[in-house]
């Protein structure tokens, strides 16, 4: 194991001998995946089909248009491994691969995996629902909002972790974060850097914040669901629906059957007992289910 020390804190980083991956299996596969997307784009995209071409298909078909003017469900999924350039595909993997490495060494593929899928698809529903608003209505691609979802997981579970800006300038993880989701947020308001979906990248950042606080047990749900109960049902109620009433209750007493009471004796009683063996308790007269009854009361 490799130590890696920063300001008074110590961090234990995986040596490439301990078991830690520098291309970890769902890495691989995504950047493996998104590269040969991009080019079977390009490439597909050159040929045209009865006057129609395969590119406009292509575009039609798996970015992720705003509703009502192209939107389709599977468009939330497909538009995670679309590019619009070389440049923007080199930097979006350059960065899931940065900061997403040491996350699936240290959650498993599995995890990693289903997180960085719900953060793209949260990115997509931000877009669609946030972006329009602000004037963002064209078709996104692109993996970035599934990675500042990354990005955000890094920054929460690594926060001391020095990252250096331009291989010089060293800067702690949680701060790096920050200073990306001001500019975001800065960047959605002011439709500023246009064509970029700026609300993708903050859906799929506050996707990641959630569950991150969710996974730590810093957020918990049922705390939350208490509170909001709290607040609408009315408080005379509360004790009944969550509290346990203890009832009156009396210690048992002890009563012996031997004792006549009301003419009521053992002798009666095993009378009574040997009619049910033999004929069945529907054989018994009215007063005799009566004496049975009294008696079941005393041993109560």
């Amino acid at each position: 194991m490799a130590y890696y020390r920063y300001s008074d804190a110590n961090y234990q980083r995986p040596s490439m001998f301990g078991g830690f991956q520098f291309f970890p299996p769902v890495i691989k596969a995504l950047l493996i995946s998104n590269v040969a997307v991009f080019f079977l784009t390009i490439f597909v995209g050159s040929f045209s089909l009865r006057g129609l071409g395969l590119g406009d298909v292509i575009m039609t078909l798996f970015p992720l248009h705003p509703l009502g003017a192209g939107f389709q469900p599977w468009q939330l999924f497909t538009y995670l491994f679309m590019h619009g350039g070389l440049m923007h595909l080199f930097f979006n993997m350059l960065a899931l691969w940065m900061f997403g490495m040491e996350l699936e060494n240290t959650w498993g593929s599995k995890k990693f995996l289903g997180y960085y899928l719900l953060c793209g698809i949260g990115a997509g529903i931000s877009n669609l629902l946030v972006g329009p608003f602000f004037g963002q209505a064209g078709p996104t691609v692109g993996a970035s909002g599934a990675i500042y979802g990354v990005l955000v997981a890094f920054g929460m579970m690594f926060p001391d972790r020095p990252i250096f800006v331009y291989f010089v300038l060293p800067i702690r993880a949680r701060y790096f974060v920050l200073f990306y989701m001001l500019i975001e947020v800065y960047s959605g308001v002011t439709s500023t850097m246009d064509g970029v979906a700026h609300f993708a990248h903050l859906g799929g950042a506050a996707v990641g914040a959630i569950y991150i606080l969710i996974d730590q047990r810093r957020f918990r749900i049922d705390r939350l669901w208490s509170r909001t109960r709290d607040q609408f049902v009315p408080t005379e109620h509360v004790g009944k629906i969550h509290t346990f009433q203890p009832r009156n209750i009396s210690d048992a007493t002890y009563h012996d059957v031997g004792r006549s009471e009301e003419g009521v004796d053992q002798q009666q009683i095993d009378d009574i007992l040997d009619k049910i063996s033999q004929d069945g308790y529907q054989s018994l007269t009215e007063q005799e289910k009566k004496v049975l009854f009294d008696a079941s009361k005393k041993l109560n």
